[in-house]
């Protein structure tokens, strides 16, 4: 399946790796509350971010290696009648299938830079 990506803040996700999983569906929305933790191709992330973290600090973005995801990945869009489908997992996201963990900083602009 490949690469897929999470924006997380980074005190959840530092949270998540004392207990072994991630809860965090999206910003403010627990995996409970939402039934599926939003995911992101390579080419979706930078969207995502200036849409629904433009204001936040100390994020990082996780880098999940897909063949080590336990529970489903669905692709799905994100309201009805939008065409772009997103990866959604349906469970937690299980510490040891985050490959990576890269910062993530914005320019002098403001502009994300996924390091």
């Amino acid at each position: 399946m490949g690469e897929l990506l999470h924006i997380a803040e980074r005190v959840e996700w530092e949270a998540a790796r004392s207990v072994g999983e991630y809860r965090i569906s999206t910003r403010g929305v627990g995996l409970d509350e939402q039934g599926f933790i939003h995911l992101s191709l390579p080419e979706q992330v930078r969207g995502v971010a200036e849409r629904f973290y433009a204001d936040a600090e100390d994020l990082v973005l996780l880098v999940i290696d897909a063949d080590r995801l336990t529970d489903p990945v669905r692709y799905e869009p994100p309201a009805p009648g939008v065409a772009e489908e997103f990866p959604h997992l349906y469970g937690p996201l299980p510490v040891s299938a985050v490959r990576e963990v890269r910062p993530i900083s914005r320019t002098a602009s403001g502009e994300f830079q996924f390091s």
